[in-house]
Protein backbone atom coordinates (compact mmCIF):
# COMPACT_ATOMS: atom_id res chain seq x y z
CA UNK A 1 0.00 0.00 0.00
CA UNK A 2 2.98 2.34 0.90
CA UNK A 3 4.14 2.03 -2.72
CA UNK A 4 0.66 2.83 -4.33
CA UNK A 5 0.70 6.01 -1.94
CA UNK A 6 3.69 7.26 -3.05
CA UNK A 7 2.47 6.92 -6.86
CA UNK A 8 -0.30 8.70 -6.28
CA UNK A 9 1.28 11.62 -4.27
CA UNK A 10 4.20 11.97 -6.74
CA UNK A 11 3.51 15.22 -8.56
CA UNK A 12 0.76 16.29 -6.30
CA UNK A 13 0.64 19.61 -4.41
CA UNK A 14 -0.42 18.30 -0.79
CA UNK A 15 0.21 22.40 0.13
CA UNK A 16 -1.95 24.04 -2.41
CA UNK A 17 -4.67 21.42 -1.68
CA UNK A 18 -4.66 21.71 1.85
CA UNK A 19 -4.75 25.81 1.64
CA UNK A 20 -7.30 25.75 -0.91
CA UNK A 21 -9.65 23.25 0.87
CA UNK A 22 -9.12 24.83 4.47
CA UNK A 23 -9.41 28.42 3.29
CA UNK A 24 -12.75 27.53 1.48
CA UNK A 25 -13.85 25.93 4.66
CA UNK A 26 -13.70 28.52 6.64
CA UNK A 27 -15.23 30.88 4.36
CA UNK A 28 -18.46 28.88 3.35
CA UNK A 29 -19.16 26.04 5.78
CA UNK A 30 -22.60 25.65 7.25
CA UNK A 31 -23.35 27.24 10.39
CA UNK A 32 -24.32 24.02 12.78
CA UNK A 33 -24.52 23.54 16.51
CA UNK A 34 -21.60 21.11 16.64
CA UNK A 35 -19.10 23.17 15.26
CA UNK A 36 -19.85 25.92 17.96
CA UNK A 37 -17.98 23.94 20.19
CA UNK A 38 -14.66 22.21 21.33
CA UNK A 39 -15.93 20.09 23.92
CA UNK A 40 -14.97 16.80 22.92
CA UNK A 41 -18.10 14.78 24.59
CA UNK A 42 -20.09 17.27 22.57
CA UNK A 43 -18.91 16.43 19.02
CA UNK A 44 -18.57 13.02 20.15
CA UNK A 45 -22.45 12.85 20.64
CA UNK A 46 -22.85 14.75 17.37
CA UNK A 47 -20.54 12.15 15.49
CA UNK A 48 -22.55 9.21 16.99
CA UNK A 49 -25.53 10.96 15.62
CA UNK A 50 -24.59 11.89 12.33
CA UNK A 51 -23.62 8.14 11.51
CA UNK A 52 -26.30 7.44 8.58
CA UNK A 53 -28.68 10.07 9.36
CA UNK A 54 -28.92 13.63 7.70
CA UNK A 55 -27.60 16.93 9.02
CA UNK A 56 -31.06 18.03 9.01
CA UNK A 57 -32.74 15.27 10.83
CA UNK A 58 -29.71 15.55 13.48
CA UNK A 59 -30.15 18.87 14.63
CA UNK A 60 -32.81 18.92 16.97
CA UNK A 61 -31.87 15.55 18.59
CA UNK A 62 -28.38 16.97 19.23
CA UNK A 63 -30.05 19.99 20.79
CA UNK A 64 -32.69 18.41 23.03
CA UNK A 65 -29.78 15.64 23.73
CA UNK A 66 -27.07 17.99 25.63
CA UNK A 67 -30.11 19.39 27.02
CA UNK A 68 -30.76 16.62 28.91
CA UNK A 69 -27.11 14.93 28.68
CA UNK A 70 -24.71 17.87 28.64
CA UNK A 71 -21.82 16.27 30.46
CA UNK A 72 -20.12 12.95 30.16
CA UNK A 73 -21.63 12.06 34.00
CA UNK A 74 -25.24 12.88 33.24
CA UNK A 75 -25.16 10.37 30.34
CA UNK A 76 -23.48 8.20 32.12
CA UNK A 77 -25.65 8.17 35.02
CA UNK A 78 -29.16 8.23 32.65
CA UNK A 79 -31.51 5.36 33.01
CA UNK A 80 -31.62 3.56 29.43
CA UNK A 81 -35.33 3.93 28.77
CA UNK A 82 -35.53 7.60 29.27
CA UNK A 83 -31.81 7.50 26.73
CA UNK A 84 -33.99 5.87 24.44
CA UNK A 85 -36.75 8.09 24.67
CA UNK A 86 -34.59 10.65 24.21
CA UNK A 87 -33.18 9.30 20.74
CA UNK A 88 -36.33 7.86 19.88
CA UNK A 89 -36.78 8.37 15.68
CA UNK A 90 -33.39 8.79 15.21
CA UNK A 91 -33.19 4.97 14.55
CA UNK A 92 -30.08 2.53 14.98
CA UNK A 93 -30.54 2.82 18.73
CA UNK A 94 -27.54 0.40 19.21
CA UNK A 95 -25.55 3.64 18.82
CA UNK A 96 -27.10 5.16 21.90
CA UNK A 97 -26.49 2.09 23.67
CA UNK A 98 -22.78 2.18 22.59
CA UNK A 99 -22.35 6.01 23.44
CA UNK A 100 -23.97 5.33 27.44
CA UNK A 101 -21.73 2.27 27.73
CA UNK A 102 -18.35 4.32 25.94
CA UNK A 103 -19.11 7.73 28.48
CA UNK A 104 -19.55 5.05 31.67
CA UNK A 105 -16.17 3.86 30.93
CA UNK A 106 -14.77 7.26 30.36
CA UNK A 107 -16.27 8.82 33.80
CA UNK A 108 -15.06 5.28 35.31
CA UNK A 109 -11.48 4.55 34.12
CA UNK A 110 -10.57 8.47 32.72
CA UNK A 111 -12.39 10.69 35.51
CA UNK A 112 -15.22 11.78 32.59
CA UNK A 113 -12.26 13.15 30.54
CA UNK A 114 -12.60 11.93 26.92
CA UNK A 115 -9.50 10.45 26.23
CA UNK A 116 -6.69 12.60 23.91
CA UNK A 117 -4.81 9.32 22.17
CA UNK A 118 -6.03 7.38 19.39
CA UNK A 119 -4.95 4.12 21.23
CA UNK A 120 -7.34 4.75 24.15
CA UNK A 121 -10.23 6.25 22.64
CA UNK A 122 -10.72 3.93 19.91
CA UNK A 123 -11.02 1.18 22.52
CA UNK A 124 -14.35 3.03 23.59
CA UNK A 125 -17.47 1.19 22.43
CA UNK A 126 -18.85 2.46 19.38
CA UNK A 127 -15.89 4.37 18.24
CA UNK A 128 -14.56 3.14 15.20
CA UNK A 129 -11.89 4.71 13.03
CA UNK A 130 -13.87 7.10 11.88
CA UNK A 131 -15.08 8.23 15.02
CA UNK A 132 -11.77 8.41 16.78
CA UNK A 133 -10.53 10.53 13.96
CA UNK A 134 -13.40 13.02 13.71
CA UNK A 135 -13.19 13.90 17.64
CA UNK A 136 -9.30 14.06 18.17
CA UNK A 137 -8.82 15.88 15.22
CA UNK A 138 -11.96 18.06 15.75
CA UNK A 139 -11.91 18.86 19.88
CA UNK A 140 -7.74 18.33 20.06
CA UNK A 141 -6.58 19.26 17.14
CA UNK A 142 -4.50 15.93 16.68
CA UNK A 143 -4.02 15.12 12.73
CA UNK A 144 -5.27 11.61 12.83
CA UNK A 145 -8.23 10.85 9.75
CA UNK A 146 -11.61 10.72 9.55
CA UNK A 147 -12.63 8.96 6.28
CA UNK A 148 -16.39 9.16 6.10
CA UNK A 149 -18.83 8.22 2.90
CA UNK A 150 -18.36 11.74 1.57
CA UNK A 151 -14.07 11.87 2.07
CA UNK A 152 -13.84 8.68 0.02
CA UNK A 153 -15.90 10.00 -2.46
CA UNK A 154 -13.92 13.74 -2.59
CA UNK A 155 -10.66 11.22 -2.80
CA UNK A 156 -12.23 8.88 -5.55
CA UNK A 157 -12.66 11.29 -7.43
CA UNK A 158 -9.27 14.05 -6.77
CA UNK A 159 -6.80 10.70 -7.21
CA UNK A 160 -9.12 8.79 -10.33
CA UNK A 161 -9.43 5.90 -7.69
CA UNK A 162 -11.68 3.16 -9.08
CA UNK A 163 -11.30 0.55 -6.19
CA UNK A 164 -14.61 -0.50 -4.86
CA UNK A 165 -14.83 1.97 -1.65
CA UNK A 166 -17.82 -1.09 -0.09
CA UNK A 167 -14.27 -2.91 0.49
CA UNK A 168 -12.38 -2.37 3.76
CA UNK A 169 -8.94 -2.76 1.97
CA UNK A 170 -10.23 0.38 -0.27
CA UNK A 171 -11.07 1.88 3.06
CA UNK A 172 -7.63 1.40 4.58
CA UNK A 173 -6.24 3.06 0.93
CA UNK A 174 -7.82 6.50 1.66
CA UNK A 175 -7.09 6.44 5.61
CA UNK A 176 -3.42 5.88 4.64
CA UNK A 177 -3.78 8.53 1.99
CA UNK A 178 -5.47 11.28 3.45
CA UNK A 179 -2.88 10.54 7.10
CA UNK A 180 -0.28 11.88 4.20
CA UNK A 181 -2.20 15.02 2.93
CA UNK A 182 -3.77 16.38 6.31
CA UNK A 183 -2.80 19.23 7.76
CA UNK A 184 -0.43 19.46 10.42
CA UNK A 185 -1.31 22.91 11.81
CA UNK A 186 -5.10 22.65 11.23
CA UNK A 187 -6.45 18.97 11.01
CA UNK A 188 -9.48 19.97 12.41
CA UNK A 189 -10.41 22.19 9.58
CA UNK A 190 -8.99 19.83 7.13
CA UNK A 191 -10.80 16.75 8.20
CA UNK A 192 -14.28 19.39 8.44
CA UNK A 193 -13.75 20.61 4.99
CA UNK A 194 -13.55 17.29 3.28
CA UNK A 195 -16.65 16.27 4.88
CA UNK A 196 -18.04 19.86 3.90
CA UNK A 197 -16.53 19.41 0.22
CA UNK A 198 -18.63 15.86 -0.02
CA UNK A 199 -21.59 16.68 1.73
CA UNK A 200 -22.28 20.11 -0.36
CA UNK A 201 -20.14 20.41 -3.36
CA UNK A 202 -18.64 16.82 -4.35
CA UNK A 203 -22.04 15.44 -4.14
CA UNK A 204 -23.26 11.77 -5.50
CA UNK A 205 -24.91 12.65 -8.28
CA UNK A 206 -24.18 16.27 -10.07
CA UNK A 207 -20.90 17.49 -8.41
CA UNK A 208 -20.77 21.26 -8.54
CA UNK A 209 -17.06 21.44 -9.84
CA UNK A 210 -17.40 24.83 -10.80
CA UNK A 211 -17.33 25.75 -7.74
CA UNK A 212 -14.85 23.26 -6.05
CA UNK A 213 -12.17 24.63 -4.48
CA UNK A 214 -10.02 21.86 -4.99
CA UNK A 215 -10.68 21.51 -9.01
CA UNK A 216 -7.30 22.19 -10.03
CA UNK A 217 -5.89 18.99 -8.31
CA UNK A 218 -8.74 16.60 -9.27
CA UNK A 219 -7.90 14.07 -11.72
CA UNK A 220 -11.79 13.29 -12.39
CA UNK A 221 -12.66 16.86 -13.24
CA UNK A 222 -9.66 16.73 -15.41
CA UNK A 223 -10.66 13.65 -17.21
CA UNK A 224 -14.34 14.04 -17.35
CA UNK A 225 -14.54 11.16 -15.15
CA UNK A 226 -16.39 12.86 -11.88
CA UNK A 227 -19.88 10.95 -12.35
CA UNK A 228 -18.08 7.78 -13.03
CA UNK A 229 -17.05 7.78 -9.37
CA UNK A 230 -16.70 6.11 -6.84
CA UNK A 231 -17.14 2.87 -7.57
CA UNK A 232 -19.87 1.15 -5.13
CA UNK A 233 -20.84 -2.83 -5.19
CA UNK A 234 -24.47 -2.81 -5.26
CA UNK A 235 -26.03 -3.56 -1.89
CA UNK A 236 -28.14 -6.65 -1.54
CA UNK A 237 -31.71 -6.75 -2.54
CA UNK A 238 -33.48 -6.04 0.80
CA UNK A 239 -35.72 -8.87 2.37
CA UNK A 240 -39.16 -7.84 2.85
CA UNK A 241 -40.86 -9.68 6.18
CA UNK A 242 -44.82 -9.31 6.45
CA UNK A 243 -45.98 -8.99 9.72
CA UNK A 244 -49.44 -8.72 11.94
CA UNK A 245 -49.31 -5.95 14.57
CA UNK A 246 -52.08 -4.97 17.23
CA UNK A 247 -53.07 -2.27 18.98
CA UNK A 248 -54.76 -4.37 21.71
CA UNK A 249 -57.03 -2.77 24.16
CA UNK A 250 -58.25 -4.38 27.94
CA UNK A 251 -61.59 -3.52 29.77
CA UNK A 252 -60.34 0.08 30.84
CA UNK A 253 -59.35 0.59 27.26
CA UNK A 254 -55.80 0.34 28.80
CA UNK A 255 -53.52 -0.36 26.05
CA UNK A 256 -51.08 -3.97 26.05
CA UNK A 257 -47.19 -3.05 24.92
CA UNK A 258 -44.37 -5.31 25.22
CA UNK A 259 -40.42 -5.05 25.68
CA UNK A 260 -38.40 -6.11 22.73
CA UNK A 261 -35.06 -8.19 23.89
CA UNK A 262 -31.79 -7.11 25.50
CA UNK A 263 -30.70 -7.62 22.30
CA UNK A 264 -30.46 -7.46 18.45
CA UNK A 265 -32.47 -5.24 16.05
CA UNK A 266 -34.01 -2.66 18.09
CA UNK A 267 -32.99 -3.47 21.44
CA UNK A 268 -34.82 -2.53 24.88
CA UNK A 269 -37.34 -0.81 22.82
CA UNK A 270 -41.65 -1.35 23.18
CA UNK A 271 -44.56 -2.21 20.68
CA UNK A 272 -47.37 -3.26 20.19
CA UNK A 273 -47.52 -7.03 20.06
CA UNK A 274 -46.77 -8.13 16.61
CA UNK A 275 -45.69 -11.79 15.29
CA UNK A 276 -44.62 -12.47 11.60
CA UNK A 277 -47.30 -13.27 9.32
CA UNK A 278 -47.03 -17.34 9.06
CA UNK A 279 -50.60 -18.47 7.17
CA UNK A 280 -52.86 -16.90 4.43
CA UNK A 281 -55.41 -14.38 5.11
CA UNK A 282 -57.69 -17.27 6.22
CA UNK A 283 -55.85 -18.50 9.30
CA UNK A 284 -53.51 -15.65 10.24
CA UNK A 285 -55.83 -14.40 12.71
CA UNK A 286 -56.35 -17.52 14.67
CA UNK A 287 -52.25 -18.35 14.55
CA UNK A 288 -51.59 -14.49 15.74
CA UNK A 289 -53.81 -14.77 18.53
CA UNK A 290 -52.21 -18.47 19.56
CA UNK A 291 -48.67 -17.29 19.14
CA UNK A 292 -49.57 -14.33 21.90
CA UNK A 293 -51.25 -16.75 24.18
CA UNK A 294 -48.37 -19.48 23.89
CA UNK A 295 -45.46 -16.60 24.51
CA UNK A 296 -47.39 -14.48 27.04
CA UNK A 297 -50.51 -16.22 28.19
CA UNK A 298 -52.55 -13.74 27.58
CA UNK A 299 -55.73 -13.89 25.36
CA UNK A 300 -56.60 -12.25 22.13
CA UNK A 301 -58.99 -11.82 19.93
CA UNK A 302 -58.59 -9.73 17.28
CA UNK A 303 -61.88 -7.24 15.94
CA UNK A 304 -60.72 -5.74 12.85
CA UNK A 305 -58.06 -4.69 10.44
CA UNK A 306 -57.03 -0.79 11.01
CA UNK A 307 -54.04 -0.47 8.03
CA UNK A 308 -51.03 -1.10 7.38
CA UNK A 309 -47.48 0.43 7.22
CA UNK A 310 -44.22 0.07 5.79
CA UNK A 311 -41.28 0.49 7.39
CA UNK A 312 -37.44 0.42 5.71
CA UNK A 313 -34.12 0.01 7.53
CA UNK A 314 -31.19 -0.43 5.56
CA UNK A 315 -31.39 -4.28 5.23
CA UNK A 316 -34.92 -5.10 5.78
CA UNK A 317 -38.59 -4.09 5.37
CA UNK A 318 -41.40 -4.38 7.21
CA UNK A 319 -44.82 -4.65 6.12
CA UNK A 320 -47.25 -4.44 9.02
CA UNK A 321 -50.37 -4.88 8.57
CA UNK A 322 -52.35 -2.98 12.00
CA UNK A 323 -55.55 -4.58 13.98
CA UNK A 324 -57.21 -3.91 16.36
CA UNK A 325 -59.06 -6.13 19.26
CA UNK A 326 -59.36 -6.64 22.46
CA UNK A 327 -57.07 -9.01 25.85
CA UNK A 328 -57.90 -10.45 28.85
CA UNK A 329 -55.71 -12.49 31.87
CA UNK A 330 -52.97 -11.40 33.86
CA UNK A 331 -49.44 -10.69 32.60
CA UNK A 332 -48.46 -11.52 36.03
CA UNK A 333 -44.11 -11.93 36.76
CA UNK A 334 -43.68 -11.07 32.89
CA UNK A 335 -41.02 -8.22 32.47
CA UNK A 336 -41.63 -7.92 29.22
CA UNK A 337 -45.12 -6.80 29.35
CA UNK A 338 -46.85 -3.87 30.49
CA UNK A 339 -50.13 -2.74 30.59
CA UNK A 340 -50.53 1.23 30.51
CA UNK A 341 -52.89 4.18 29.61
CA UNK A 342 -53.21 6.26 26.75
CA UNK A 343 -51.44 8.67 28.22
CA UNK A 344 -48.62 6.60 29.11
CA UNK A 345 -47.72 5.09 25.97
CA UNK A 346 -46.23 8.61 25.46
CA UNK A 347 -43.56 7.93 28.00
CA UNK A 348 -42.06 5.08 26.77
CA UNK A 349 -39.30 4.57 24.12
CA UNK A 350 -41.16 2.83 20.16
CA UNK A 351 -39.58 2.09 17.44
CA UNK A 352 -40.81 4.41 14.24
CA UNK A 353 -42.93 2.04 12.89
CA UNK A 354 -44.50 1.44 16.34
CA UNK A 355 -44.48 5.06 17.00
CA UNK A 356 -46.31 5.44 13.49
CA UNK A 357 -49.23 3.01 14.36
CA UNK A 358 -49.84 4.81 17.44
CA UNK A 359 -50.11 8.17 15.46
CA UNK A 360 -52.57 6.52 13.25
CA UNK A 361 -54.23 5.19 15.71
CA UNK A 362 -54.65 8.51 17.53
CA UNK A 363 -56.14 10.11 14.43
CA UNK A 364 -58.15 7.60 13.28
CA UNK A 365 -60.12 6.81 16.28
CA UNK A 366 -59.06 9.45 19.05
CA UNK A 367 -60.71 12.61 20.05
CA UNK A 368 -58.21 14.43 21.86
CA UNK A 369 -60.12 17.47 22.99
CA UNK A 370 -62.56 14.97 24.52
CA UNK A 371 -60.34 12.09 25.89
CA UNK A 372 -62.71 9.82 24.55
CA UNK A 373 -62.62 6.95 21.86
CA UNK A 374 -64.80 7.17 18.71
CA UNK A 375 -64.47 5.31 16.00
CA UNK A 376 -64.88 7.36 13.07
Amino acid sequence: MLERITTLLKDFNVQAFQNNLIEWYEKEHRDLPWRKTDDPYKIWVSEIMLQQTKVDTVIPYYEKFLIKYPTVESLANADEQELLKVWEGLGYYSRARNLQTAVREVQEKYDGIVPNTYEQFSKLKGVGPYTAGAVLSIAYGIPEPAVDGNVMRVLSRVFLIEDDIAKTKTRKLFESLTKELISEQDPSSFNQGMMELGAIICTPTKPSCLLCPVRESCQAYKTGNERNLPNKTKPKKIKTVQLIAAILLDEKNRALIRKRPSDGLLANLWEFPNEVQQAGPNNMLTIFEEEIYAKHQVKVRLDKPLFSIEHVFSHLKWEIAVFVGKFSGEIGNDKSMQVISFDEIETYPFPVSHQKIWQQYKAKFINEEKGDINDK
